[in-house]
């Protein structure tokens, strides 16, 4: 009974005392886990969750199964939107619609390019810019 007492205090005499060190990773490890995947992932939801709230009709949204179109009203959790050329009617739940899109948010990308490239271009005759 001597010999297993002498050991494990022979054992805490070699390390330093007791073993704080093995608590303190366990702490930066949690807090690393906690920084590194919960805190983004509830921070993910969240936006999801406003994103979600937010939709009012004449948005475009984008459903999970790929399906766009346009909101054509909202009623608790469930959302009606029309697709497509025939205008087909669609509806689903809130937690199935991954983007939104509103009306204000759109941008005629092409025309705006096509104007600032022709105010750009100017031609040069003899070495000299026309103005």
């Amino acid at each position: 009974m001597n010999l297993f007492l002498e050991a494990e205090a022979g054992t805490e005499a070699a390390t330093g005392g007791p073993n704080y060190m093995i608590w303190i990773w366990l702490a930066v490890m949690a807090a690393v886990f906690y920084f590194l995947i919960i805190r983004p992932q509830k921070k993910r939801e969240k936006q999801e969750r406003v994103l979600r709230n937010s939709i009012q009709p004449g948005d475009e949204i984008v459903t999970i199964g790929g399906f766009v179109g346009r909101v054509l009203s909202v009623k608790d959790d469930v959302v009606t939107f029309e697709m497509g050329a025939d205008r087909t009617k669609m509806t689903v739940k809130k937690w199935a619609i991954q983007t939104r899109t509103s009306p204000e948010q759109k941008t005629e990308i092409p025309e705006k390019a096509e104007t600032k490239s022709e105010e750009k271009t100017e031609a040069v005759f003899d070495g000299e810019e026309k103005k």
